[in-house]
């Protein structure tokens, strides 16, 4: 049986991925071949996760401009010892996204094979600094 702190470990990785914008945590934490998918704007969107990182590498992130992570893991769901489904809430900057998570255990230990993520809200009072890069 799989210990679950080796898949909460991985998550962890991920959030701080996002937080500070690392390109090697989430290209950890990501299997080369997954994918991010959403549908806000009523189409489904989706994205290969090199192009995501990339895009993620770019940014400013919320860690260098002094933003505490805000994140939480609301539900883990194991499918099997190797399969589960992870959903969590992450702000970043004024972005407040809720993401389900499919990770599978393989060689390289839990990665998210793919990734389903919503817009959940905005933080209005908050400055963001990527807005200019739009």
């Amino acid at each position: 049986m799989t210990s679950p702190n080796d898949l909460i470990n991985a998550v962890e990785t991920y959030l701080d991925g996002i937080h500070e914008c690392s390109t090697d945590k989430l290209n950890a934490v990501f299997h080369p071949k997954s994918s991010l998918f959403d549908a806000d704007k009523g189409t489904v969107f989706a994205e290969p996760i090199d192009s995501f990182v990339q895009d993620v590498g770019t940014r400013i992130s919320p860690a260098s401009v002094g933003q505490a992570r805000e994140a939480e893991i609301l539900m883990i769901d194991y499918l099997s010892p190797i399969n589960a489904t992870v959903k969590i809430r992450i702000r970043a900057h004024k972005n407040v996204f809720v993401d389900h998570l499919a990770f599978v255990k393989g060689e390289d230990g839990w990665q998210i094979v793919a990734k389903i993520w919503h817009l959940e809200r905005v933080v209005e009072t908050v400055t963001d600094p990527n807005a200019a890069q739009a």
